[in-house]
């Protein structure tokens, strides 16, 4: 066994920024799901290990080539929280509004048929008023907080102490609402068949599709970069002083 397959996918994805989009292609979670061995997450998968390994270091090489992959791990948390808030939550609101609306349409026309699409379009509204509560708690009291924390530390000053009490109680909640939403994504890729648009979908179902599957990829590196490695960095933090 390689030590790649030796490690959880989890510890791949953090270890190995470049390998998230490798995992997102073979359909392996490595977000909420993430604590298995790779080894183990291939096999359940029915795909070859050896296949998944070389992918990934493929993905590295292309990575380092064009150096567009941060790691997250050594950048201050500050930096990730922007990244997260300037790049994934401003994603999940301006693609929640765009699907919400290619579901309408592509009810309206095939729901008739296609009774699945009103399944996913009943998911993806709840999922939907539950990110933007989740993305707004977060924005308003979980990073601001991270942030003054890892200022504090920065300039050697006291940290003040947080009105939740400690950092791990909203990392707690914000993770069981992570747990939820891959839930809700679940649900939705098995009610369409893994996102493959019927014989007679016309372009605005196919396009509703493509959409899901893009808004589902975002969400599982929006959910790992904050499971992964933002919670677990700022809880060490923490507890360091």
């Amino acid at each position: 066994m390689t030590v790649i397959t030796a490690k959880t996918v989890r510890e791949v994805a953090v270890e190995n920024p470049a390998a998230t989009r490798v995992l997102e292609r073979f359909g392996i979670d490595y977000c909420c799901g993430g604590s298995q061995l790779l080894e183990q997450a291939c096999e359940k998968a029915g795909i070859s290990v050896d296949e998944v390994v070389d992918s990934i270091e493929m993905e590295e090489e292309t990575a380092r080539a064009a150096q567009q992959v941060r790691d997250w791990q050594r950048e201050p948390l500050s930096e990730l929280v922007a990244h997260i808030k300037n790049t994934h939550h401003k994603y999940t609101r301006e693609e929640t509004v765009r699907i919400t609306a290619l579901l309408e349409k592509v009810c309206s026309v095939h729901g008739k048929n296609h009774p699945e699409l009103l399944e996913i379009q009943s998911t993806f509204s709840g999922l939907a008023q539950e990110l933007t509560m989740h993305l707004m708690k977060e924005e308003m009291v979980l990073f601001p907080y991270i942030v003054r924390m890892e200022e504090a530390v920065i300039q050697k000053e006291p940290v003040l102490p947080a009105p939740f009490g400690n950092v791990e109680n909203p990392v707690a909640m914000m993770e069981h609402e992570h747990d939820s939403a891959g839930a809700a994504l679940r649900s939705m890729r098995k009610a369409s068949s893994d996102f493959r648009a019927p014989a007679d979908a016309c372009v605005s179902y196919q396009t509703l599709y493509n959409a899901l599957v893009s808004f589902e990829a975002d969400l599982h590196q929006h959910i790992h970069l904050e499971n992964n490695i933002l919670f677990p960095r700022a809880i060490a933090m923490e507890k360091a002083q």
